[in-house]
């Protein structure tokens, strides 16, 4: 009996449960992407939802016997608010680095 509760209570929750909207893709208004032989790179895109997003990044010479990576980009978006995200970073030696604005 506890059994065929339990089932019933799971169907009914199953049941109830809201349904999410289907995904829609976003389409890419505009994308660009270069990788070259020394480890360095670029790339950037802007998506019809309003986000752009762009980065660059090199191989340097952290130490004389060690090599990193280092990178620098921006993304921006629209808030629910309306509002403009701008996040601009850098990566390095001192670690990341965000800095986020708000307009």
């Amino acid at each position: 009996m506890k059994v065929v509760f339990v089932a019933a209570l799971l169907v009914v929750l199953a049941s109830a449960k809201p349904q999410s909207e289907p995904e829609v893709a976003i389409p890419i208004l505009k994308s660009e992407s270069i990788k070259n032989d020394d480890g360095s790179y670029k790339f950037s895109y802007e998506s019809a939802d309003g986000i752009i997003r762009s980065e660059t990044g090199e191989q340097k010479q952290v130490t004389p016997e060690d090599t990193g990576s280092t990178a620098q980009g921006t993304i921006s978006w629209k808030a629910p608010n309306g509002k403009t995200v701008t996040m601009t970073f850098t990566a390095d030696e001192n670690g990341y680095q965000p800095k986020v604005t708000v307009e």
